[in-house]
């Protein structure tokens, strides 16, 4: 699916060279389709949850759940009300939906998500405690509404489980260093994944949202806030809808939207104000990866808000099944603390293989860093046996006001990075050079970049 090379009208307005990408884009797209839930309502008042957010609602949830599953589906209505629970275990046919005003404060108690359950940490799988909101194995679940989804997570629970201080760790107190060396030496050694049994006393923070292994998964409208560790995080799903969500968690590891090794994924109307990446496209960790050998493909990102964060789209580092046919557009990232707008993280170690990434009509405030990154000397760098290779990357009318540098690529010995195309794109208050090392092929095309007191200049 090489760059087209015919020009049409994009849907900014301008002169496109991706129009023959984005037939791909709307193919995808006709693909992707909302699931349908009866019109039968289970409200989990009528099954004893009362609010005030003291009271344990676990229970009347999962009777709610159970009941609504029973009938055939419809919707769990969580009315106004603030209501304390424990993790939520998502049953085919139920759209959990939270009415205005509601919100859904989550324990804090690392034992109310025993007993473990398979997941993934890091792109590796395992068992581990049960992320706040799971499904496995589901058809047609929904998280929707217009509420809360409140993690409690903070300097004084899960976050000290990454062992830095800046979240509140200090020493003496637990941290995840030990079991997830563990966990990434069994995944080295093939150890079934049903022996990778972690949990209580080994410091594992778990996702927010996993659906894992299902089909036709909505998550829309809700505000997500205070995550243990990656908020929207689905596994090996098809059809995946994340739509209007507002997420603001600034702990560690809090990427926005993960989605791994899913198909047909649909990203819009989104605002990400993140610890870590707001959107991070992964398809598992090193062997683990290659062992399952299912890549992110066929995702369609646009109409979004970044904010903070370490990078608006990145794709990887645990991307070693690989990754494919990603486009991204009409999309504002502005945040002096948001580093980059398009960032790919690979190296010897995780290998992969992505290709066909196309991003457009892009407006950037300010980041902090550069606008794309490729970057192969990430953590072990070139100290293994797996080529990671990206290729075929455009990126189309990129209008930044303030970034230190537009580029940095840095390759290893035996990586690819070819095919790189920045085009028609205006870079403002440039104050550094670019970097490009051991890449074959990465381009400014028609370009204009004003440097910080200087006069423009055209790359073509």
């Amino acid at each position: 699916m090489a760059a087209g090379r015919g020009s049409t009208q994009s849907s900014a307005g301008t002169t496109s060279v991706l129009e023959k990408e984005w037939e791909t884009a709307r193919a995808i797209l006709s693909r992707i389709r909302e699931p349908e839930f009866p019109d039968r309502e289970f409200s989990i008042v009528q099954y004893g949850a009362r609010t005030g957010g003291e009271e344990d609602a676990s229970e009347a949830i999962r009777k709610a759940i159970e009941a609504c599953a029973s009938a055939g589906g419809g919707r769990v209505v969580v009315p106004a009300g603030m209501y304390l629970t424990g993790p939520i275990c998502l049953k085919s046919g139920v759209n959990l939906h939270l009415e205005g005003g509601a919100t859904l404060l989550f324990k804090t108690d690392p034992k109310a998500y025993l007993p473990a359950v398979l997941t993934r940490f890091e792109g590796m799988e395992c068992w581990n405690y049960s992320p706040l909101i799971y499904a496995f194995g589901e058809k047609n679940v929904a998280v929707t509404g217009e509420g809360v989804l409140d993690g409690q997570a903070s300097e004084s629970n899960w976050w000290i489980w990454k062992g830095q201080a800046e979240h509140g760790w200090k020493q003496g107190l637990p941290h995840q260093k030990a079991a997830r060396d563990r966990l990434i030496k069994m995944v080295a050694a093939g150890t079934p994944v049903d022996e990778r049994r972690f949990g209580e006393g080994d410091y594992l923070r778990p996702s927010f949202i996993q659906p894992y292994r299902c089909e036709n998964v909505l998550i829309e409208g809700v505000r997500i806030r205070r995550s243990p560790m990656w908020e929207i995080h689905p596994v090996l799903c098809t059809n995946v809808i994340v739509r209007g969500v507002d997420i603001e968690t600034h702990g560690p590891n809090n990427d926005g939207c993960n989605p791994e090794s899913c198909r047909d994924v649909l990203i819009e109307n989104c605002v990400f104000n993140t610890g870590d990446d707001c959107i991070a496209i992964k398809s598992g960790r090193n062997a683990d990866g290659r062992r399952i050998g299912v890549p992110s493909e066929n995702i369609v990102i646009r109409n979004c808000t970044m904010k903070d964060g370490h990078g608006g789209v990145v794709i990887g580092s645990e991307i070693s099944g690989g990754c494919r046919n990603v486009f991204v557009e009409n999309c504002r990232m502005d945040s002096p603390n948001l580093d980059r707008v398009l960032r790919f993280k690979s190296n010897a170690v995780r290998g992969g293989v992505v290709e066909n990434i196309f991003m457009r009509n892009i407006q950037v405030g300010k980041v902090a860093r550069e606008i794309l990154q490729v970057d192969f000397a990430y953590e072990e760098g070139a100290r293994g046996e797996h080529r990671p290779v990206v290729r075929n990357v455009v990126m189309e009318n990129i209008v930044s006001e303030h970034t230190p540098r537009v580029l940095y690529v840095a390759g290893i010995p035996n990586s690819e990075i070819s095919g790189v195309r920045v085009v028609n794109s205006t870079f403002r208050n440039v104050t550094g050079r670019d970097v490009i090392r051991e890449a074959q092929d990465v381009k400014l095309v028609d370009c204009v970049i004003e440097r910080a007191g200087a006069a423009a200049v055209s790359e073509r």
